[in-house]
Parts: structure tokens; C-alpha cells; sequence
């Protein structure tokens, strides 16, 4: 998987390798989708997960450094996440569809949450968060990759940037001016203040009252 990618892992490949027919692996997995999501999940267990500090009271006073403490424990396992999906080529694209739920998943889903609780965020919106936030790191991780394995990107970027900053200011206004700015900044930045973005929107967001899971 490490040398071709998830995308070559399927279940009669699989049965290859290890000299059996793929019907004696359905014992095991419904199919390749399953498959994958139990090559995920094991992988997973390479996330950094760190211990989580007291559980804060939402009435509990918090000054900036402790704001600026709460956000790099919780972007810490995202991007250990992220970076997992970095190193194994089509892995993300498949996290994107695939659906684990064995022990390493549900370990890094909880101290999600537990972090999200020590910031102050209120149950409902960080058990929609922490999906949310799971989201964003995967589709980082599959844009990349698609990125990296793509013979033409950068002349792809390059076209982007010549777009951006030749637009005629009459008709794109706003991209004119914000033409410096739309482009810039570091990946490792610009990763870092998307999540801060997500998690102050998360905490201050309400969840929708009608929502069914609630009856």
C-alpha cells in the first residue's frame, strides 16, 4: 500500500498476496470499502493523540494564553492526522468515503471531544465539530495529495497566479484588491488558521434546535 496506494488494495489483490481466494476473506470484510475503512483505522493508531488537561467549566475565566494553549492541543492530533493521510498515497481520498469505526477512530473522535470540552464548547456543537473538523483535515490531506501526484501542477499554479493578479479591476473588484493576499502565506499557516477558524465558529455557533436527533 505504502509503494502504489489504497487505490491497488482491493479484496482480490489482497487474497493474492496472502495465497488464498478472496472469497475466504469475506469472513472477515463485507468488501473493499470495509476493507479499507479497517486499513484506516489501523493506521490511525499512528495519530499523536495527547492527554488532555482538566475538563474547563464553560464559566471558567480564560485569558488568551490559555485560548492560544487550548487551540495548539487540539490542532496537534488534526494535523498528526493530516500528516498520516500525507504519507500514504490515496488514503485520504479513501477516508473521504470510507467509514471506520474500530478502536483507533473512536479514540481519536474522544479526545476531539474531550479537548472540545476543555475549550468551553458546548456538547451539541462540538459532536457536530468534531466532525466537521475531521472533515477539513481529510480534504486538505486528499487536495495535496492529488496535487503532489500531478504532472502539471505547477504549471497549474502558475496560471492561478497569473489570473489572480491580472484581473481586470473593473470586473473583479475585490479579487483586484485582495490579489496580494489570496495567495500568500505559508501551507503550514495557512492550515493552522483555517482550524483556528473552524474552532471559534464551532464554539459560538448554536446547533440547530429542530434538529431530529433531538426528539
Amino acid at each position: 500500500m505504502a509503494a502504489e496506494g489504497l487505490g491497488k488494495v482491493t479484496m482480490r489483490r489482497l487474497a493474492k498476496e496472502l495465497g488464498t481466494g478472496p472469497a475466504s476473506l469475506y469472513v472477515y470484510v463485507a468488501g473493499t470499502t470495509e476493507l479499507h475503512a479497517a486499513i484506516l483505522d489501523e493506521l490511525l493508531g499512528e495519530v499523536e493523540v495527547p492527554a488532555s488537561a482538566d475538563v474547563r467549566c464553560e464559566d471558567d475565566e480564560e485569558d488568551e494564553e490559555d485560548a492560544a494553549g487550548w487551540e495548539r492541543r487540539l490542532i496537534g492530533p488534526l494535523g498528526s492526522y493530516t500528516l498520516l493521510l500525507f504519507r500514504y498515497p490515496g488514503l485520504a481520498r479513501s477516508a473521504l468515503v470510507a467509514r471506520p469505526s474500530g478502536p483507533h477512530y473512536l479514540d481519536l473522535i474522544e479526545r476531539v471531544l474531550a479537548l472540545l470540552a476543555e475549550g468551553g464548547v458546548a456538547p451539541d456543537r462540538a459532536a457536530w465539530g468534531v466532525d466537521l473538523l475531521l472533515q477539513h483535515a481529510t480534504a486538505t490531506a486528499a487536495e495535496q495529495t492529488d496535487r503532489d501526484e500531478s504532472p502539471v501542477a505547477d504549471e497549474e499554479w502558475q496560471a492561478v497566479r497569473r489570473a489572480v493578479h491580472g484581473v481586470d479591476p473593473g470586473r473583479h473588484p475585490h479579487i483586484h484588491v485582495a490579489s496580494s493576499r489570496l495567495l500568500s502565506g505559508t501551507p503550514d499557516a495557512r492550515f493552522t488558521w483555517a482550524f483556528r477558524a473552524l474552532l471559534h465558529g464551532i464554539k459560538h455557533t448554536p446547533v440547530p434546535s429542530d434538529d431530529p436527533s433531538h426528539d
